[in-house]
This record gives C-alpha cells, structure tokens and sequence, in this order.
C-alpha cells in the first residue's frame, strides 16, 4: 500500500469514528481490536491486516469497500489481470507480513462481499482471526493452510474452503513455498 492510500485510510476511519463522537478507546474495545493498532491505522503508521480491517469497519457500521473505494463503477465491475497491478494494496504492519491483497470488487458501491486476490509470501506472518461473517478461498498455486477450530488443512490448486469466519482461522502458504488464493469476504451489516 502506498503512503498516500494508507494515510487516505486512516482519514476515513478517523472521520466515520469522529462522526459516531466515538473515542479510540471506545472503537478498539467494540472493534476487540488493540488499543495500539487502532492507533496506529489511525495515525497512517499501519495497514491493518484483512480480519482487523473487518472488525474495524463492522465496529464503524460500515462496510470494507466504504474504506477502499475511490470511484464508482457501474456494474459490471471488471478488474482485468494487466491492470490489477495498479489496486496493488500491500499491507505493511506487522499483524500482515507478507500477505498482498488486490481488491477485486472497488467502485462497486452497493456490494456485499468483498473480493480479493491475494499473493501470501512463503514466510508470511499469518495470525489467527475472527470476525461475523462467511469467507471462500479458492486456491490458484502453492500450497494454503486453513487451520479452523483447531484442525489443520492442506489445500492444493483448484481446492477451495468455504467457513464461518466468526470461527477462529488462520490462512497461511505452506510447506515453506509461496501461495495466491482468491478470496471473498461477507460480513453482514445487520
């Protein structure tokens, strides 16, 4: 993520949290998100990692593409593969190490699921995440960890995972290879 896209995040977070007359405080324990990270979204230092950028948003009453988009685009949104480059959002805290998400679904202001590409580096540092609402993983190369509730899966090219996200999860590269998985994301607004 660049400088720019990263400071014009926490703008928004700041103007929606402000606007609620809600304190950082107040925003990491409904968001059950550290102190110190909110802060630091807050502050431009950080790109908070997809589960906390949900539980952030979810805490706001909004929706991820409230955060994410620019422009609107008129269905059908199409993201050709020469210019998903471009959306490139690379997540530098440390919650999200090695993990690069192109958002798939921006200018889209109506939807309801947030999709990705995603590129997960052979070293990445997943942590485990929770938060309201559905995800599906359909793995393009390398090999994906799901650990869910405790059980460990491999996942090879063409497999997909389809889980209740509120149920603790990690989703890593495995056997010390690279991975890129596409993912979509429901959260319910209700």
């Amino acid at each position: 993520m660049t400088p720019e896209a990263t400071q014009k995040l926490a703008e928004r977070i700041v103007r929606y949290r402000t606007n609620l007359g809600m304190s950082q405080e107040e925003l990491a324990e409904k968001s059950s998100v550290a102190l110190s990270t909110v802060r630091a979204v807050e502050a431009g230092e950080a790109y908070p990692a997809l589960g906390i950028f949900v539980k952030l948003a979810r805490a706001l009453g909004q929706r991820l593409g409230t955060f994410m988009d620019d422009q609107f685009s008129p269905d059908p949104v199409i993201v050709r593969l020469a210019d998903r480059e471009g959306d490139r959002a690379r997540h530098i805290s440390k919650v999200s190490e090695g993990f690069t998400y192109f958002p798939l679904g921006a200018g889209k202001n109506d939807r309801h699921m947030e999709p990705f590409y995603i590129e997960i580096a052979a070293d990445a540092e997943a942590k485990f995440s929770t938060h309201e609402g559905e995800e599906f993983i359909i793995v393009v190369s390398g090999e994906v960890e799901l650990m869910y509730a405790g059980e460990r899966h491999v996942l090879q090219p063409g497999d997909s995972m389809y889980y209740n996200s509120i149920v603790s999860h990690r989703v890593s590269a495995a056997n010390g290879a690279p991975a890129t998985i596409y993912a979509v994301v429901f959260t319910p607004m209700d």
